[in-house]
């Protein structure tokens, strides 16, 4: 497969890298699968060790301190912990999906890493429809998901996978949406020339639909304010109820191997991936993996869970909407070539209309109903 290779010189012209690198076709596929898991394991204890850290700091209390120096080592203790504990299925279950499950809702999170580059040509597969890929494959994780609830026997899992299934239906549409907007600035589904053709981050070109498709990413994954489906306060522990030990610590896994990849999804589209001045290429895709997940650690601590009714209107009463408009939007401005032409007059032009359309939309057209329950 080709991987390309962007020289900026003028106009800029590509220069393909030969497909054979590092060596052959499957050291290749060896070398860059390692690196995709060993990055995904690696990313899951960082991030959680930031949430936890983080989100103690913002409550003001210390999180964990006490495993490894400054709790470094507390991921490592957990995952220790749950994997000691006892592997218990319920009589009335269904024994394979019980335990196909958790293997089926991780396997897309990690498949996702294929397509996303760490640097110029470094991927698994450069594919030409990159991001179609990832949106198809990152829906079977909701197949996981299903199969845990019904094969648990337990009607509250079942219930909690629903929820799962209908929240992710109805912010898929939106979320593809924001990201057609970014596709047509770049002219190309592969997810490293979508990098290589911002010479300024999309998120200056495309706020809203950033906006959009981070809001609808972390209704996907189950992220507060969005996770009705595990929440304390909603039913029980949602579909991973009747889930223990190494099982449930794949589900677990398989929360934060997502967020990872919503992060990784958002800095790509929208942040310039890999492109940085002075440090590596792959040091700043990392730092900016970070900095979004930072911001969905941020929103946990400050907004309040919504309801059902309210996530569902959410969806289709809010995003939708607002992202046919972007669409449109957008449209309009690579039909006519002002993204080229007037390039600093449309990034103060679309943040204008991003911060009307949110005042306007939620203010006049959209509300949550806080005191009521919504139909």
């Amino acid at each position: 497969m080709m991987i390309v290779d962007f020289i900026a010189t003028g106009q800029g012209h590509f220069q393909a890298i030969p497909p054979d690198w590092p060596g052959g076709f499957w050291w290749h596929w060896l070398f860059f699968t390692v690196v995709v898991i060993g990055f995904v394991l690696t990313m899951v204890m960082g991030v959680i060790y930031i949430e936890r850290r983080g989100m103690g700091r913002m409550q003001s209390r210390l999180g964990p301190n006490r495993t490894g120096p400054f709790g470094l080592l507390q991921p490592v203790a957990d995952a220790v912990k749950v994997l000691l504990k006892e592997n218990i299925v319920p009589a009335a279950a269904d024994k394979l999906v019980h335990w196909l499950a958790p293997v089926v809702a991780f396997a897309p999170a990690l498949m996702i890493f294929a397509v996303i580059p760490f640097s110029n040509g470094a991927l698994l597969a450069d594919l030409n429809i990159g991001i179609l890929y990832i949106v198809a494959i990152s829906s079977v994780s909701t197949v996981g998901v299903f199969m845990a609830g019904w094969g648990s026997s337990n009607k509250y899992s079942l219930l909690g996978a629903m929820r799962n299934v209908a929240a992710v239906v109805s912010y898929e549409i939106p979320l593809v949406l924001a990201i057609v907007g970014v596709v047509l600035i770049a002219g190309s589904l592969s997810m490293n020339q979508i990098v290589v053709a911002q010479n300024i981050p999309f998120i200056l070109l495309q706020p809203l639909g950033f906006l959009l498709f981070f809001a609808a990413g972390c209704a996907e994954i189950n992220r507060s304010p969005f996770d009705l489906m595990e929440a304390d306060s909603e039913i029980v522990a949602g579909f991973h109820t009747e889930y223990s030990g190494m099982k449930f610590a794949m589900f677990y896994l398989v929360e934060y191997a997502e967020a990872v990849a919503i992060s990784a999804i958002i800095c790509t589209l929208f942040l310039g991936g890999w492109k940085g001045p002075l440090l590596p290429p792959w040091l700043w895709f990392i730092i900016k993996v970070m900095l979004v997940f930072f911001a969905m650690v941020w929103t946990r601590t400050t907004l309040p869970r919504i309801r059902i009714d309210q996530l569902m209107a959410f969806a289709w009463k809010f995003l939708f909407p607002m992202a046919i408009i972007n669409l449109f939007i957008t449209a309009l401005q690579v039909l006519a070539g002002w993204l080229t032409q007037l390039m600093w007059a449309m990034i103060i032009v679309n943040f204008a209309v991003t911060a009307f359309m949110v005042l306007i939309w939620s203010r006049f057209f959209f509300r949550l109903g806080w005191g009521r329950i919504e139909v």
